[in-house]
């Protein structure tokens, strides 16, 4: 069986490589080359080497308070979200009445677009806000609460069902064994139930830092990077840049190169740090 597998393995995986190296890896290899050239159109790029990465840095491109305003929202996100979503997981694997429309009710959030979310938060806010004469986009602190909020209300249903399936793997009898032995509550969850769900904490905090990191929709219709580009996260940055500033292609794309390998680069380490942690079952 293992040798005709392996015969036919290219009948197989073909056409999920070809696809692949279509979507991803020439997009990202044109991409790559473009980002040392000034260009309008794929075909009349010139090179200039790296002055796109210099002037992508430079203080005029707001990209680094761009990039520094994104990590602020996501290291918030991804404490707020996975702490959220873990207790609502840990209450929903109880058993209590109603627990499956709850598990509906806190999931819908991540299936409705984030330009809707991002409008409708916007009026929600705003409407309170109105009572002390102000607006989301009056002060950028207002702006971080508030995409804060919308993060949390639309990712936390969706890392709470990944949380309820790590708790319903782990084996009662770790739980009857503890509480034998005489441990508390706050013992077994820090002891026996967090070590075990590590490896949906590890999914979890991965899809956190990628959807709060690439933000871009949310992002556009809550603030618009308003009050003068303070709010403004480093999808969005780079996004103006190419189609809003003329002549810019080149340091836009090389902003989303810059962008790429920072992300890469905190996934991996993230990966990592919590895959250490994860305890064989």
């Amino acid at each position: 069986m293992i040798k005709t597998l392996k015969k036919y393995f290219v009948v197989f995986t073909g056409p999920t490589l070809i696809a692949f190296a279509i979507a991803f890896l020439v997009p990202f290899a044109m991409g790559l080359y473009l980002s040392f050239t000034d260009f309008t159109t794929l075909t009349d790029a010139t090179w200039v080497g790296t002055s796109n990465y210099a002037a992508a840095l430079s203080s005029q491109q707001g990209f680094l308070h761009a990039l520094a305003f994104t990590a602020m929202i996501s290291i918030v996100s991804i404490i707020t979200v996975n702490i959220g979503a873990f207790f609502l997981a840990y209450l929903l694997t109880k058993k209590l009445r109603g627990t499956n429309i709850f598990r509906t009710i806190f999931f819908m959030p991540n299936l409705i677009g984030g330009i809707v979310l991002g409008y409708t938060w916007q009026v929600m806010l705003n409407a309170v806000l109105r009572h002390w004469n102000m607006t989301i986009i009056l002060d950028w602190r207002l702006g971080f609460a508030g995409m804060i909020m919308l993060i949390n209300w639309q990712l936390m249903g969706y890392m709470m069902i990944i949380y309820i399936a790590g708790l319903q793997n782990v084996p009662p009898e770790l739980f009857e064994a503890a509480e034998i032995d005489g441990a508390s509550r706050w013992q077994i969850l820090r002891k026996v139930t967090i070590p075990m769900v590590m490896p949906s904490i590890t999914i979890c905090l991965f899809l956190t830092l990628a959807n709060t990191f690439k933000l871009y929709d949310q992002n556009l219709a809550l603030t618009n990077g308003a009050p003068l580009d303070q709010t403004q996260m480093a999808a969005l940055n780079i996004v103006v840049t190419m189609y809003r500033q003329v002549g810019q292609e080149g340091v836009a794309q090389a902003k989303a190169v810059i962008f790429f390998l920072i992300v890469s680069f905190i996934a991996l380490l993230q990966l990592r740090a919590t895959r250490a942690q994860e305890v064989d079952q």
